[in-house]
Formats: structure tokens, sequence, C-alpha cells
């Protein structure tokens, strides 16, 4: 059997949080045999904030080593920069004309966002759901891992592949997004109602993957909990849930087995549990991130020979594109 397609991206904007590995990158390394894989840092998202350009483009290389840190082989994935293929610039153009105004104002995202920068509410940050569409359409993708926030963004593509296909003949896949059962959502430390988010202004609600042991244990100390003192499963203790979920992925146990070893035992000693079981996870990540930034030339290689592999498969679809909207080939 042909192997499934998966794309997904991220973004450049900052430091990777336990969130973004356990919820997302940690499992693409787990699907590089399975699946015929694309991985994407999406400089062109970036865009929808201010950028220093310096900073834009350590960012963006530092991603690209953190993709490999997380175990990403970029012999058994295409890895690439979303602005080394202008095909996505392209085919965001067209199906932005596919695209009606009414559901891209319904985007939670762009409401959110367009809070939070008030000042900058640009036409990018409207219609960049588009782009991202793009994105995963022009690899024909047939799954998307995302957490479950992101949803939405999957359920636009599809909607918007659907119209093409429908109004000229199938050209695209009908995506679907992949969500793993378990970590799929890291919450906040600080407010554990909230997804842990590199853009949280509040440092101690984030474990960032290149945190040293010290840091991250002080941040579990004083991550919330609650004054029930007991480490058990329950709606009312989001705290102690999240923690949970965060110790049973790192160790690869189930929730009831978490709370099954921790039966009597105080929140201090858990929360010293689980700052250990994230150390012992991130070390090695740390290591070799820091190796690969030492070696730009090899990472210059990766990238480069990612971006001539997604050009061809993305030109491919984009020529299809354009061919069934009617324009003249060149």
């Amino acid at each position: 059997m042909e192997k499934q397609t998966i794309f997904s991206g991220i973004q450049p904007s900052g430091k990777l949080t336990l969130g973004n590995y356990l919820g997302a990158v940690r499992n693409w390394g787990k699907l590089q045999d399975e699946y015929n894989c694309f991985y994407c840092i999406v400089d062109m998202h970036a865009m929808t904030q201010y950028q220093v350009p310096k900073d834009l483009r350590k960012q963006t290389l530092e991603g690209l080593a953190m993709l490999l840190a997380c175990g990403l082989d970029p012999e058994k994935n295409t890895l690439f920069i979303q602005s080394h293929v202008p095909a996505h610039a392209e085919a965001a153009w067209l199906m932005s004309c596919m695209t009606y105004f009414g559901e891209l104002s319904r985007m939670t995202q762009f409401k959110d966002k367009s809070a939070k920068q008030s000042d900058n509410i640009n036409a990018g940050l409207f219609t960049y759901p588009v782009l991202m569409a793009c994105d995963i359409l022009l690899y024909q993708a047939d799954l998307v891992p995302v957490g479950s926030d992101q949803k939405q963004h999957i359920e636009l593509t599809r909607d918007v592949a659907e119209r093409f296909n429908n109004r000229y003949s199938p050209t695209f896949a009908m995506p679907k997004p992949y969500i793993p059962k378990v970590g799929a959502k890291i919450m906040s430390l600080q407010e554990p109602e909230k997804k842990m988010s590199k853009s949280d202004e509040n440092d101690n609600a984030n474990i960032y993957l290149l945190d040293p042991p010290e840091v991250i244990k002080k941040k579990f100390k004083r991550a919330v909990t609650d004054s029930v003192g007991v480490v058990q499963l329950a709606d009312d203790q989001p705290g102690i849930k999240n923690l949970i979920t965060i110790y049973s992925v790192c160790k690869n146990m189930t929730m009831d087995q978490v709370v099954e070893e921790f039966e009597g035992q105080g929140y201090g000693v858990f929360k010293d549990a689980v700052a250990d079981a994230v150390i012992e996870v991130l070390k090695p990540v740390q290591d070799k991130f820091h190796e690969l930034m030492a070696n730009k030339a090899y990472l210059e290689e990766v990238y480069k020979d990612g971006a001539d592999r997604a050009e061809r498969t993305a030109r491919k679809t984009l020529r299809k594109m354009y061919k069934k909207v009617g324009f003249i080939p060149r």
C-alpha cells in the first residue's frame, strides 16, 4: 500500500514549549516510518506579526535544528522552510479567491490574535488560514497532526478544497486531523484552564525545551494546583490533571497508573517527580540541539535539500490548479 502523506508546520516565532513537544513534535518522529511526511518551518505565517529580520533568521534556523533534535530524520522526512517554496504564496492567491469573507471572519484564532495585537490587525492576519490550507493541500496531505484547538483550520481547509474540487474537478486529497489521544493538549502551569502557549507573557506558565534543569524544577514547584491535596483525576483539579498528563506522556504510562503510583503522596513529591521526568525527556533533545546549532553547514544542507524535494511535489499540484482555473501554461 502507498503510504499516506502527513503535513505539519511550526512557526519560528519563539521558543518551543513542552506543550509543543509532547502535543505535536515528539509524535512526528514516531510517524516517519509509517507515513510520507512533510514538515515545514512556516516563516511566512510569522509575518502576521512584526519580526526583527535578524531574529526571524535565527529563530527559523533554531526551529529546524529543534525538529532534528526532536528525532526527525531528514532522510525519512522532507524538512524545509516555507518561504523557500514559492508555490505556497502562489497557491494562496488562488485559494483566497475560493474562500469566503464570512468563513475567515468566523475563525476564532483571528479574533484572539486581533485582541492581542490591536495596533496591527493586518490583512495577512485575516487571510493566513488560506495560506495554511495551501500548505496542506499542495502536498496532498491525508493527515495533519494538530492540537484539538486547530481543528477549525482543518475544517476550513476541507471546505475550500471541496469547493475547488466541485467547481473544477477532483484536485486535492481531503485532509483529516491527526490528534494524539494523550498529551494532545498540555495546559499552562499558571492557568491550567488555558493551553500552554509560547506567547504567554508569564514565563512560569511554560516549560521551554531549552530550559535548564534548575529552571524546570523551579517552574514545577510554582505550578498552580489546589487545596484538595490528593493526586487524582478530577475536573475541578485542572492543575493536578495537567501534571498527571505531563507525567503520563513522559513516562509512557496511563493516567490511572500515575494516580496509583502517587496514591497517598503530597503535591510536593508529585511535582518533583514530574520535573525529573521532564528533565530526563528533554536532556537528549537539548544536547542534540546545541550540537546541531554548532554545525550551520549541515543545517543549510538539510533545508536546501528539503526545499528541492518539497518544491517538486508542491509545483506538481500548483500546475494542476493553474491548468484547471484556465491559466495559460508558461
